[in-house]
């Protein structure tokens, strides 16, 4: 038995120290540019496609949350009015917490599905949670 132990203390040793924190999800940043009085997101289809979700769905938030009008142009939004990068990292934060990460397993791997009276669920791929959305 010890020299089974030994041999497990060996081959711990030998393993490479964890360098990944395990979590494959990091939260896109939004770039963004402003030009006289409005923000354009640059990369604002490429978050749409990380984060799994309809890019109507995500200009309408930001709309709303910094109360203003956006506009789609191609693969940008334009928001009228002036935003630093700051404040729409912290909205694009909040909206995934909200609407892309698992309440239970936190994990991004879910989907919004429209039930019945228009009840919109957020479905988790991973473990099978559902939890509602408004």
């Amino acid at each position: 038995m010890d020299d089974y132990e030994n041999l497990l203390k060996r081959a711990r040793a030998s393993l490479p120290e964890k360098t990944a924190s395990g979590e494959r999800f990091e939260p896109p940043n939004a770039e963004t540019l402003m030009q006289g009085s409005k923000t354009v997101v640059k990369n604002f289809e490429a978050i749409c496609l990380k984060i799994r979700r309809d890019p109507q769905m995500l200009a309408k938030y930001f709309s709303k949350e910094l109360a203003i009008p956006g506009t789609m142009e191609g693969n940008r939004l334009v928001l009228h009015g002036k935003f630093y990068d700051r404040v729409i990292n912290e909205k694009l934060a909040t909206f995934i917490n909200k609407y892309v990460i698992c309440k239970e397993c936190s994990r991004p791997d879910t989907k919004i599905v429209e039930g019945l009276h228009g009840i919109k669920t957020l479905v988790c791929d991973a473990c099978g949670a559902r939890s509602p959305v408004k």
